[in-house]
């Protein structure tokens, strides 16, 4: 297993499947995480993340009342959210790559699918920590930024531009072309 120390972490389990909950609780356990606390639905799971200022998320898509996108928003772009930064991790069955991308664009931190496994898990959780990406705040978007590569031929300020990137391509390509 890594060499983190997992029960330090205080976990929220936010699912309206109780079957599900407990999996998660019994993963969670068997790496020695101790505080974890669970809500059935995003209202619930709202109070607990303001009351027990958890380390880590896992999240459920569909639930009642909040769904998980809607939740992440919230986490995300309250004013009155105390951890905006906070990894949030997205467990669904809804693995299409649209749901991806409406996961990932609400600002969700990993995407983890439905069945889960301890390994799957593990994977999420250190991903999460050990590669924790930037954060992005655009006039429509606060999150992690949403990619995941980003161009090493182009470094500067204004790299995710298509002219910038074009033209660092054309760069590296008359590098290329001299050091032959």
């Amino acid at each position: 297993m890594s060499g983190y120390h997992f029960d330090r972490l205080k976990i929220l389990i936010i699912d309206d499947n109780a079957h599900m909950r407990k999996m998660m609780s019994v993963i969670l356990q068997a790496f020695g995480v101790t505080a974890i606390f669970e809500a059935c639905d995003g209202p619930g799971g709202w109070m607990k993340f303001r009351s027990c200022n958890p380390d880590m998320i896992f999240l459920d898509w569909m639930m009642p009342g909040m769904n998980g996108l809607e939740f992440t928003r919230l986490v995300r772009n309250a004013k009155d959210s105390h951890n905006p930064f906070i990894p949030i991790i997205m467990v669904t069955g809804y693995t299409q790559i649209e749901h991806v991308q409406r996961a990932r664009d609400a600002g969700v931190t990993e995407f983890l699918a439905k069945p889960i496994s301890a390994k799957s898990v593990l994977m999420r959780m250190t991903v999460a920590t050990e590669n924790p990406r930037s954060f992005v705040r655009t006039q429509n978007y606060f999150g992690p930024c949403r990619r995941r590569r980003s161009s090493e031929v182009y470094q500067g300020q204004e790299r995710r531009t298509q002219l910038a990137q074009d033209n660092a391509l054309a760069v590296a390509g008359t590098q290329r072309l001299g050091a032959a």
